[in-house]
């Protein structure tokens, strides 16, 4: 009966540290990078469309992209990658 406690305690100890903290280390990575875009931040959407931010929304962002400077608005969670590197 012990030991089936503690092969259950380490099935559960292993699927949290090898599975759920992970990923929500990664949202919180994630999240932080959303919520630090600024204007004028070169990005990459979750589709491939490379841009510029031009206007900060709430929940959603202005982009330019290409080369007739065509705007798009964004939702924040679509952006997956920030090229510009700021210093803190």
């Amino acid at each position: 009966m012990v030991v089936m406690i503690v092969y259950i305690v380490l099935i559960v100890a292993f699927f949290y540290f090898f599975m759920i903290r992970p990923q929500k280390k990664r949202q919180k990575q994630e999240e932080a990078l959303r919520n630090n875009v600024q204007i004028g931040d070169e990005i990459i959407t979750i589709a491939g469309v490379y841009g510029r931010v031009v206007a900060v929304k709430e929940d959603s962002f202005i982009i330019e992209s290409g080369p007739d400077r065509s705007k798009q608005r964004i939702a924040r969670w679509a952006i997956q990658q920030n090229l510009t590197v700021h210093e803190n």
